[in-house]
């Protein structure tokens, strides 16, 4: 609890064990230590990290504070620092008289893990969060003053030390930040497309909207054509504002949901998965309930509970033309580069809008700019009435794409999420069931057919000494790359029942006596 420090600590008289458990308790619920809160039921004390770096862009970019919950230990530390517990002790002085004095004392850490041991802390300020910089509160005000904000429960440790941003920017302003951002900070990397670009731009402000959206946030993907294209260097614009853990890929579901479960007990903003091995197909059922959920649970790791923690971050990948799969297709943006060259590192900086945007990124004034000139655009939206692109949609993260579509709609920046077809042609998933489907339509045509028999069409033929497929590679395969039998054949197909591949689609019934389950392709043209 933020208090005002005087010059001497708070007297803090304890007595018998009970005594001081009722007493410490007490005294903790009346802003007994500063900078205390309460998160998930249990007392949290913000301290400033110590020996905290500036590093590269590919590498972690931690906030400078952290809320650690407090300990017996941490309790006796806290108390001797912020407060002068005593003890009343007699003695005899030199005329062999008894006399009281007050002796400071650390109470017995039995005694202090039963003052923590509660969950009900009364009068202490709730902790929703740790932001690494400005956010918009629900009512449209800017969130911009350093420390706790009792309004929405967060606590602002800003990376950089931003002047105030003004509530109501001028058109002076606004034209600048827009040139800034656009003309200079984003104008020198190779997007594909001016989707690419309008994504990118929705992505960094996203952070910001967050909490004045109330939207889930999709997937991000930033991936390229070619290595040293920009990719890390975009991932850092955000990653640096807000914090970042930068991650190796698990590609073992259970490794990635302990890896998750891990990184949401960190203050910070951004998680990346950086440089995924080129054509990586992500394709995670584990990453799509991620995506998907505000409140992310899991079995806390080295221990037998449960913990659910706040999803609010923004995930993060990169990697060389990766591809997406599964319900991913439905819940990734894509920021896709392509310089269209043999050697993108060489290309000459000297025209640059900034030269050498990976070693200035990383500087604290610089990072500065950047915030400053987005939080002036977002601002200026907000003054507008935060106008929503109605016409746009995406499952479950329609409001944010509302939202962050409305805002680039309001600064004359085009494109945002017109990429979405290309996203779905990265789906490793629907291109080979879609290629399967219509290789089983030419094939078959409409005819009703059992698991085992369409298995059986698909055996190698052997002609002399030569074995071809009769099915041209097309045959569907486990995820591990193998034809599968007949049993795992029909389960794969009954899941695929009534799902739509492009143009086909499977129909799953029974055989005219009622004993077999069988399958059939339609296609939208019949």
């Amino acid at each position: 609890m933020t208090g005002n420090e005087t010059a001497e600590p708070r007297r803090v008289k304890v007595g018998t064990g009970p005594e001081t458990i009722r007493t410490l308790k007490r005294e903790l619920t009346t802003g007994l230590l500063p900078d205390t809160y309460v998160s998930g039921g249990a007392l949290v004390h913000m301290e400033t990290v110590s020996g905290g770096l500036t590093g590269a862009a590919d590498e972690d970019s931690p906030l400078p504070v952290n809320a650690s919950v407090i300990q017996p230990a941490g309790l006796a530390g806290l108390l001797a620092e912020h407060a002068h517990v005593y003890r009343k002790k007699v003695r005899k002085n030199a005329e062999g008289e008894v006399e009281t004095y007050d002796e400071e004392c650390t109470p017995p850490r039995e005694v202090l893990a039963a003052v923590l041991t509660g969950k009900t802390w009364p009068n202490v300020p709730a902790l929703r969060g740790i932001i690494g910089a400005p956010v918009l509160r629900r009512d449209g005000t800017l969130l911009q003053a350093p420390g706790y904000d009792p309004a929405t429960g967060l606590y602002l440790a800003s990376k950089v030390d931003l002047p105030p941003v003004p509530e109501t920017p001028t058109g002076e302003q606004v034209a600048t930040a827009r040139t800034f951002l656009l003309d200079r900070f984003l104008r020198d990397f190779p997007w594909s497309g001016k989707a690419d670009r309008a994504n990118y731009i929705a992505l960094l402000a996203t952070p910001i909207l967050r909490h004045f959206t109330r939207s889930l946030t999709p997937f991000a993907l930033i991936d390229a054509t070619m290595p040293a294209s920009g990719k890390t260097i975009l991932t850092a614009g955000p990653g640096m504002l807000y914090g970042q853990r930068v991650m190796p890929w698990a590609y073992a579901e259970e490794e990635l949901r302990k890896s998750i479960t891990a990184v949401l007990a960190e203050q910070v903003g951004v998680v990346i998965w950086d440089n995924l091995a080129e054509g990586t197909v992500i394709d995670s059922a584990v990453l799509a309930q991620l995506v998907t959920s505000g409140v992310w649970s899991d079995r806390q790791l080295g221990a037998s509970r449960n913990v659910a923690t706040v999803n609010d971050r923004l995930w993060m990948a990169t990697g060389n033309n990766l591809q997406v799969g599964g319900d991913m297709a439905s819940r990734t943006v894509r920021v896709h580069l392509d310089p269209n060259m043999p050697r993108p590192e060489s290309r000459d900086q000297s025209g640059f809008g900034i030269p050498h945007l990976d070693q200035w990124i990383t500087v604290p004034a610089n990072q500065l700019t950047v915030l400053w000139h987005l939080l002036v655009l977002v601002l200026d939206w907000t003054r507008a009435g935060a106008p929503r692109a109605i016409g746009v949609s995406m499952r479950q993260f329609t409001p944010w794409a509302q939202a962050l579509g409305g805002f680039l709609a309001h600064h004359g920046i085009e494109g945002f999420l017109t990429n979405i077809a290309d996203v779905r042609g990265v789906d490793e998933d629907e291109t080979r069931w879609r290629g399967f489907l219509s290789c089983w339509h030419e094939r078959y045509g409409t005819t009703p057919m059992t698991a085992a028999e369409l298995r059986r069409g698909a055996e190698p033929v052997v002609i002399g000494g030569d074995v071809s497929d009769p099915w041209d590679g097309q045959f569907i395969t486990t995820p591990t790359g193998k034809l599968p039998n007949a049993v795992v054949l029909g389960r794969m197909l009954t899941g695929q029942n009534g799902r739509w591949r492009g143009d086909y689609v499977i129909r799953a019934g029974k055989s005219e006596r009622g004993d077999r389950a069988v399958f059939t392709v339609e296609h939208h043209g019949d």
